[in-house]
């Protein structure tokens, strides 16, 4: 374990965070859809923060072990 990282329970908290977040991002944009210009704006920021912290979540995990 890396002593200077985060320990592995907030990796793990993280990585739910991030999944749950894509999840709600999806169900919103089936839901509502994408209005305009500003929505993909949103779309692409959220949707790369929550799907980079999953991906950079799973990676750590990954290198835990």
């Amino acid at each position: 374990m890396n002593q200077f990282g985060p320990p592995r329970g907030e990796i793990i908290f993280r990585l739910c965070f991030s999944l749950i977040g894509l999840g709600l991002m999806i169900f919103a944009v089936l839901y509502r859809g994408i209005g305009g210009i500003a929505a993909v704006e949103i779309v692409g920021i959220a949707g790369a923060f929550f799907g980079g912290t999953a991906i950079w979540s799973i990676w750590q995990l990954r290198r835990m072990k």
